[in-house]
């Protein structure tokens, strides 16, 4: 038996280790942190390095993966491996499945095993999900159009900066969750999402959707946005039912924020569209809204925002008036 899962340990996972360090490494990390990060030695991390040119690409150019695909889908492992190791799998493991899915493993999976000519397992197995995935980035893809033509939106834009996340089909797995790798950032006062759509993307989103599915199964997308006085009016104002919970009553915790919400979850019923969380230490306080689809959580962050910026101005307004006085 030859599975493509050879290719991957034997070719595409060193390429990938290779590019993966040099993006960490232009971050600032040292070769001692990278080589934890990737679960190798520090000896490996210093020959990736220390190989120049364009091996990685040529290597990954087998599968189909274009420079700007790879360049892509090494930001995504590297946000990954720097929230956790099983993020880091998470990415990995989301990217390769798709390759397999999209059929472009195929190709040199065939080339060295000729028995193999006929096979398409993994097209069968992966292609289902691969589309409906596809789908879901299409969707985000949308929803964040409406974010970044918003005037508003920038202003709710918290300093860990905003994500959409989108569940395209039921699942219970944070790779089938599609989102915005590195987020979406205020640009010159605009919004602007750093990278196209993607599934697996956001781990901590995901795991946070997914953890108010379990009370709310209609929801099928979230983002996250930041929280102060003016927010809370604005979700009054908006008419948003929301709850709290607090991620300084889960301090140890691997994502305090996903862990409060279990907890609230455990009492009593209640209908909520939105979920606040105080913060804790090193946590800033966020709201977090949520929707049937991607576009209708992005429809009402800018309502939201809309009427953030309305209570905004009068408060502005209110103190030019006093101060005058």
């Amino acid at each position: 038996m030859q599975p493509p899962d050879e290719l991957m340990v034997e070719s595409y996972l060193p390429a990938m280790r290779i590019l993966v360090a040099r993006r960490l490494r232009s971050m600032g990390l040292s070769q001692s942190r990278i080589s934890s990060l990737l679960g190798v030695t520090q000896a490996s991390v210093s020959n990736y390095l220390s190989s120049k040119g364009e091996k990685p690409y040529a290597t990954l150019e087998r599968f189909s993966v274009s420079r700007k695909e790879a360049d892509e889908n090494v930001g995504r492992i590297s946000e990954g491996v720097l929230a956790g190791p099983v993020q880091g799998v998470e990415a990995l493991t989301s990217i390769w499945t798709g390759l397999l899915g999209a059929g472009s493993v195929c190709g040199p999976h065939r080339a060295d095993h000729p028995g193999l000519a006929d096979c398409e397992v993994c097209i069968e197995l992966y292609g289902a999900v691969e589309k409906k995935r596809s789908l879901g980035v299409a969707e985000v893809s949308a929803a964040v159009r409406i974010l970044e033509s918003s005037a508003t939106f920038p202003l709710v834009v918290p300093q860990v900066s905003a994500n959409l996340a989108s569940l395209a089909f039921d699942s219970d797995s944070p790779d089938d969750v599609v989102a915005v790798p590195g987020r979406i950032v205020r640009v010159k006062g605009r919004a602007m999402s750093v990278l196209p759509p993607a599934a697996g993307a956001s781990s901590h989103l995901s795991k946070f959707l997914l953890t108010a599915r379990r009370r709310r199964p209609e929801f099928r997308a979230c983002i996250n946005l930041l929280y102060d006085n003016e927010m809370k009016s604005a979700l009054s104002t908006t008419r948003v039912q929301s709850i709290e919970v607090s991620s300084r009553s889960v301090r140890g915790e691997g994502d305090p924020a996903t862990a409060a919400l279990e907890r609230r979850l455990k009492a009593p019923a209640t209908d909520f569209w939105a979920v606040v969380d105080r913060g804790g230490e090193g946590i800033e306080p966020s709201t977090y809204l949520f929707g049937r689809s991607a576009r209708e959580v992005a429809t009402l962050a800018v309502r939201v925002s809309d009427a953030y910026e309305d209570l905004f101005r009068r408060g502005a307004d209110a103190h030019a008036s006093k101060k005058a006085k």
